[in-house]
């Protein structure tokens, strides 16, 4: 079993930045695949940033946020540059290994001015 926690979410204007944790627990960190997701209102939850042997980004966020992990600290980043209204939303981490398939309850991040 993993337990992941969310945080760092925020209201922030837009263009501006934030910094989103996932601390992992209970398992061995560094053997999964963790990816962001996020969900805006009335929308279905959309897939951002995976890392595992590669990282990769939603078209949506190319060249804005950069998705990393410190396997010392248990900890998967979601660093988030030139924020845009459309980025508010939920963001969710998970986590992947084989058929195992974890979900934090998410933090929210408002991009508003």
């Amino acid at each position: 079993q993993m337990q992941l926690v969310e945080s760092g979410g925020d209201l922030v204007q837009p263009g501006g930045s934030l910094r989103l944790s996932c601390a992992a627990s209970g398992s061995i960190f560094s053997t999964y695949t963790l990816h962001w997701y996020r969900q805006a209102p009335g929308k279905q939850r959309e897939w951002v940033a995976t890392i595992g042997r590669a990282t990769n980004y939603a078209d949506s966020v190319e060249g804005r946020f950069t998705i990393s992990r410190d396997n010392a600290k248990n900890t998967a980043y979601l660093q988030m540059n030139s924020l845009k209204l459309e980025d508010t939303a939920v963001y969710y981490c998970n986590a992947r290994r084989y058929d195992e398939n974890y979900w934090g309850k998410g933090t929210q991040v408002t991009v508003a001015s």
